[in-house]
């Protein structure tokens, strides 16, 4: 069987960004089947691209994992505008791509953006093949709630948008059991809707290493204690709050916040820690997802954080995963779902979102307890090998698809 994947924003490991596609995958290809991806040939977190383009269709091949990269305008980082432009370009782009992707059985589109989703329902249309639906968050409902969409008409226009997909969808995955009921909720039956949650491949952290190289080129010292957020830097993030709370620990001189990642934010945020003289921060750019483990290893600490609004209490986001596996404790400024998956492991402290003064006052908690925070990063890793394991979670995703690619032959 041929699996065609549309994601305009995928990643190997080679680069920075979750992975979740790519290890699923790996598994695929184990069971015997094929899978192709056709993704941007722009680097969605920084915007560039990622090479100079010689014919409409660049091929390449990561571990088996056949990537068709198709034609997207380089504006994602330009504004709201701009950005839909860069949207529509690919979802154009990749519909003509996955026309030549050769024989399939199954088409997969991801949300966000929904535009890429749009195009795989038309390949999957026009190929006469099952279209698997992907939610990984709810769009527009966050961008509603984020305040980035305001306009009525362009609000309407996205809900019906999103119902037209759900509705034209064979079959509907997501990776929260919020998102589960979301959808559930716009009136799909529950036996379209599955549920694969986001998770990790325990195998790749290594709990015991101390991840000193990292904390030599940084220039960290041992006894430092170190707090890593790992992730975007986007407006959704609320790293200004992590600033505030890094400004009031600037008196204990041995405590580091280290953020990994690039975003849109990040020329502001970097100009916001030099305002405030931050000297307790660091920004070391984007890593390789294949980088992960050896930071995650220098860090003491974990930290997630998102904007204190509703609809982010639905999300699982893929860092707190890769947290618990490399057996940290992670700060959680994210209320909802997740936060039951930290209380239930043990494994870590909740703060509420937006708070700076309980975000320090924790962070000075697990630092002033070596003790606390290691008994919290060993029961986190534990729970999530239990609950949360990527090879599970890839049988289960390699039964899903091949039923579907079976209906559609």
């Amino acid at each position: 069987m041929h699996v065609l994947l549309i994601h305009q924003a995928f990643v190997s490991p080679s680069e920075a960004g979750g992975t979740r596609h790519f290890e699923l995958g790996q598994y695929l290809l184990k069971a015997g089947h094929r899978f192709s991806i056709v993704a941007s040939d722009v680097s969605y977190l920084t915007g560039k691209a990622l090479f100079d383009r010689r014919s409409l269709i660049t091929k390449q091949e990561f571990q088996g994992i056949r990537v068709l990269r198709a034609y997207t305008y380089p504006s994602v980082h330009r504004g709201f505008v701009w950005r839909v432009v860069s949207f529509l370009s690919f979802m154009v782009s990749s519909v003509y791509t996955g026309m030549k992707a050769g024989p399939i059985d199954l088409v997969m589109g991801t949300s966000p953006p929904i535009f890429q989703a749009v195009s795989a329902w038309i390949v999957a249309m026009m190929r006469r093949r099952p279209f698997l639906l992907e939610i990984r968050d709810l769009w527009p409902e966050f961008a509603i709630d984020m305040g980035v969409l305001k306009n009525p008409v362009l609000i309407g226009l996205s809900r019906w948008l999103e119902n037209f997909l759900y509705a034209r969808a064979d079959h509907i995955l997501v990776n929260s059991p919020a998102y589960r009921d979301y959808v559930h909720s716009k009136g799909v039956a529950s036996e379209r809707i599955s549920l694969i949650a986001n998770g990790v491949d325990p195998t790749l952290f290594d709990p015991q290493s101390t991840g000193v190289e990292i904390r030599q080129e940084l220039e960290l010292g041992d006894d430092c204690f170190v707090v890593t957020y790992a992730g975007a830097l986007g407006m959704a993030n609320d790293i200004p709050t992590v600033l505030r709370a890094a400004e009031r620990l600037q008196d204990h001189r041995k405590i580091r916040f280290l953020f990994v990642g690039d975003g849109k934010e990040q020329p502001n945020l970097k100009k916001m820690a030099e305002e405030m003289k931050l000297s307790n921060v660091i920004f070391a750019g984007a890593r390789p997802k294949a980088d992960m483990p050896k930071i995650l290893a220098a860090s003491d600490a974990c930290l997630a954080i998102l904007m204190n609004i509703p609809m982010f209490r639905t999300t699982y986001p893929n860092k707190v995963f890769d947290y618990m596996a490399a057996e940290r404790p992670t700060i959680l400024a994210i209320d909802g779902v997740i936060r039951q998956v930290i209380e239930s492991a043990g494994g870590g402290l909740y703060v509420p979102p937006g708070d700076d003064e309980v975000l320090a006052a924790a962070v000075l908690k697990l630092s002033s307890n070596p003790d606390l925070a290691r008994e919290m990063g060993t029961s986190a890793r534990s729970y999530v090998v239990r609950n949360f394991n990527r090879s599970d979670q890839a049988k289960e995703f390699v039964a899903l698809v091949s039923r579907l690619g079976r209906v559609g032959k």
